[in-house]
């Protein structure tokens, strides 16, 4: 039997993936609305369809819980909980402690435990591993991050290349042929802290190019150039670049976060992450730039009806999670703005709800439209494109 803890972006797809190659799998998860969804099969993430959650249940190969009671039962437990930052920006591994807690209390002898929960360098070997021990079990322990882009139509649970490595070499082997029954491509690492550091350098580099490409962007625009066609003209090297895009900022569970683990790491150790520092100050600045940008418009924005255009963290998702545009409404409103929002994915968020597309505001701004937003319905309204173009 397989447990995965977590049942959002990441364990969802994982225990779907798992299931249809024939393990035995019960997800879990501590709250109760996406456990009443899922069990009326109702999925709670765009990537998973409802039939597809109706397929899993139907085979009974799947089902969802509340309870820790499966682990007793389960030769494999994949640990797939939040780990975000907490107020002060340190790693908040609260999610993680209550997950390891509960499989600890109820491991069964000689399984193996995964953790896909983004860490620091050494969060596997000196604070999981501890706590498991508590178990008095033998078990194995191994790492192999997450890699979810929700939304994205060619990359999934199957088909995207998954780093493994165990605290021993046992762990390994088993980690292995635990993803090798559903993924096509398992790559095995020499030893858990390189692919910890692994998953933080992807996004690091994600941060700090972004970061980048916001600059560029300031740029464009006083040059009076469209920074997606200075885009889209590098794109054609076929070697040596990567595009990026500008944006209000950056957000989601990775990007904002997964930087910042490693900053706090390397300062424990009294090593320098200045391209991290920086790059999470450039994005910092993006709501009060363009809050810059619609007084400029404006002439004046004290009691200007202002929109914003979608404030999940990125488009044709619902998450808004670490999304730019809380900032964002944040800075317009301090300066006097009448802020309301749309997002045809999003229909309440903060207490408030989605306003409708309409020729009565002042100024939209495009955070993070969805593909299947209706810009037209605007108008004439005057729009400020955060994400690049004219």
């Amino acid at each position: 039997m397989l447990s995965v803890i977590g049942q959002g972006y990441v364990g969802m797809p994982l225990a779907l993936a798992a299931a249809s190659a024939g393990h035995d799998t019960v997800g879990i998860d501590s709250n109760s609305k996406i456990v009443a969804s899922i069990s009326s099969l109702h999925s709670n993430i765009e990537d998973i369809s409802d039939a597809q959650i109706k397929t899993a249940f139907a085979e009974g190969r799947y089902r969802i819980t509340s309870t820790y009671e499966s682990i007793k039962e389960s030769e494999i437990v994949v640990i797939c909980v939040p780990t975000p930052l907490d107020a002060s920006g340190v790693p908040d591994l609260s999610f993680l402690q209550t997950a390891v807690l509960e499989v600890a209390h109820n491991l069964k002898n000689d399984a193996l435990v995964i953790i896909e929960s983004t860490v620091a360098p050494g969060t596997t070997r000196d604070f999981v591993a501890p706590v498991l021990d508590r178990a008095k079990v033998s078990y194995d322990l191994a790492y192999s991050p997450e890699r979810i882009d929700p939304a994205n139509k060619n990359w999934n649970v199957k088909n995207t290349p998954k780093l493994v490595a165990g605290m021993t070499s046992s762990a390994t082997r088993l980690a292995l042929n635990f993803y090798q029954s559903f993924v096509s491509d398992v790559v095995e690492g020499s030893s858990i802290e390189v692919i910890e550091t692994a998953k933080l350098l992807e996004n690091s580099f994600r941060l700090i190019n972004i970061s980048f490409i916001n600059e560029i962007a300031e740029m464009c625009v006083k040059m009076k150039i469209d920074v997606r066609e200075v885009i889209e003209a590098a794109s054609t090297k076929p070697y040596g670049f990567m595009p990026f895009y500008p944006g209000a900022g950056v957000g989601g569970h990775c990007i904002p976060v997964d930087p910042s683990y490693l900053s706090w790491k390397a300062k424990e150790m009294g090593a320098r992450t200045r391209f991290i520092d920086l790059a999470n100050e450039v994005n910092h600045e993006r709501p009060y730039y363009f809050t810059e940008k619609a007084v400029e418009m404006l002439g004046v924005i004290e009691n200007k009806e202002i929109l914003i255009v979608g404030v999940a963290y990125k488009p044709d998702v619902s998450d808004t999670r670490e999304t730019p545009a809380l900032d964002l409404i944040r800075e317009l409103r301090k300066a006097g703005a009448q802020v309301s929002w749309h997002d045809d994915l999003v229909q309440e968020w903060n207490s408030e709800k989605s306003s409708p597309l309409a020729n009565t505001y002042d100024l939209a701004i495009l955070v993070n439209p969805h593909s299947g937003t209706d810009l037209s319905k605007l108008g004439s309204v005057r729009i400020l494109n955060t994400r690049g173009g004219f």
